[in-house]
């Protein structure tokens, strides 16, 4: 296996090398369940070596960033995760098409290309409103996937490289559609220049990604890992498409991801006029200190209160000869799992889904993921629900293992205990 990491010792946006250490973070393992490794050993570096994690603020543009970079070549082509799995994201994007379409007057026969288009739940939505569709997903079986749908899929990364072939094949692009992968690609010089370069004059492009303020602001712990290298607020995002001949005409505060920014943008020559609401989201993130140190440092330390105060439960459980365990198995329970140190306190992981990985695998601990319909017959003295946005329905789930005197110790944005007289 290649490397499974490097570094980068310049910024994303503007390559300055003037960054500050922002928040130091326990370091994790690349491998999470997001994506498959066939023919690779439990033991092998990409499951065992902790990588570092520590976020770095550009004191140039403003960008908070991870730099230490996990290798795409093992990360995407293997990648398992399904756009439709995700509760409620399929309804999400079926809005977002038609809102999409209404604001740019996008007719029937417009070419749209969505980068990162995964089984083409998206795209679909487009292709029923009549447009010509093409998706760029570097995952194999996930491409295969939207295939079978009827959305035509290259399986590729996207490059500037590749836009000149799009662009050869079919034609300007319309509207340029990134979800929920921008904030994954390292080199986004040449990754935007190729959007650019692939617009038609009067094209738009299109991203959701999550928001650093919303991440800071919310405590959004568990989307910290290292296929997200970026926490984009608007103003750095701003000027760097700026830098690269395309302005930012609009940005939507949206619910998905916890808290997640959708940006508009169009070529310098284009006719479209910028909203308002650009100016006055880059003076919210001035107001709120999203470029100073003293934010950062906040967010450490709640993260480190959070850490005394849930060690202390798990540890009076233990102490008391009862078990402690976890519910959710997911790239945000890797996360979680580092960061509040639980690696060697947590017994084993409940997870619903069958078709997981049996075990979670990071430095120095395997978790076996039991189904919840156990739960009663093993009963921990306490569960710590690692997939914290669904506990609702997790104690709707488990209702009995509450009634009989069970736990659930919820860990964001703030420790809460859940329990029978709840």
């Amino acid at each position: 296996m290649s490397e499974i990491y490097h570094q980068r010792s310049d910024c994303r946006l503007c390559l300055s090398t003037d960054m500050d250490l922002a928040v130091s973070m326990a370091p994790i393992p690349i491998a999470t369940p997001n994506f498959a490794i066939p023919d690779t050993e439990r033991n092998a570096p990409v499951f065992r070596t902790p990588v570092p994690l520590d976020l770095y603020l550009c004191r140039d543009c403003g960008l908070l960033q991870v730099t230490h970079v996990g290798n795409p070549n093992i990360q995407y082509p293997n990648y398992v995760y399904r756009t439709s799995s995700s509760l409620g994201l399929a309804e999400h994007f079926t809005a977002y098409a038609k809102e999409v379409i209404e604001a740019n007057a996008l007719e029937a026969g417009a070419f749209v290309v969505e980068i990162g288009s995964n089984d083409g739940t998206l795209l679909k939505a487009f292709k029923d409103a009549g447009m010509k569709v093409l998706g760029i997903e570097p995952a194999e079986a996930v491409g295969a996937d939207a295939r079978k749908a009827g959305i035509d899929t290259i399986t590729d990364f996207f490059s500037s490289d590749v836009a000149k072939q799009v662009e050869r094949d079919h034609g300007k692009a319309s509207l340029v559609i990134a979800n929920n992968m921008y904030a994954n690609i390292d080199e986004l010089n040449d990754f935007t220049i190729g959007v650019r370069d692939l617009l038609a004059p009067d094209g738009i492009f299109v991203l959701e990604t999550q928001y650093g303020l919303d991440v800071i602001e919310s405590l959004l712990l568990d989307t910290i890992y290292h296929e997200h290298l970026c926490y984009f607020n608007v103003k750095p995002i701003q000027t760097f498409f700026a830098r690269l001949g395309m302005q930012v005409i609009d940005v939507q505060r949206i619910w998905t991801k916890g808290g997640s920014i959708r940006l508009t943008t169009q070529l310098d020559s284009g006719k479209r006029s910028v909203s308002s609401n650009v100016e006055a989201t880059v003076t919210e993130e001035i107001d709120k200190g999203m470029y100073q140190n003293s934010t950062y440092k906040a967010f450490a330390d709640r993260i480190s209160g959070l850490r005394t105060q849930l060690n202390d439960m798990v540890d009076a459980e233990i102490e008391s000869g009862r078990s402690v365990v976890g519910y959710g198995s997911s790239v945000g329970t890797t996360t979680l799992l580092a960061q509040f140190g639980l690696t060697e306190k947590i017994a084993f992981l409940f997870d619903d889904d069958p078709t997981k990985d049996p075990v979670l695998s990071g430095p120095g601990y395997d978790l076996p993921l039991i189904s919840p319909d156990t739960i009663c017959d093993r009963f921990p003295g306490a569960v710590v629900v690692f997939a914290w946005r669904y506990v609702d329905p997790i104690k709707q789930k488990n209702k009995e293992y509450l009634k009989r005197g069970g736990k659930f110790i919820v860990p964001l944005p703030n420790i809460t205990v859940h329990q029978s007289n709840d």
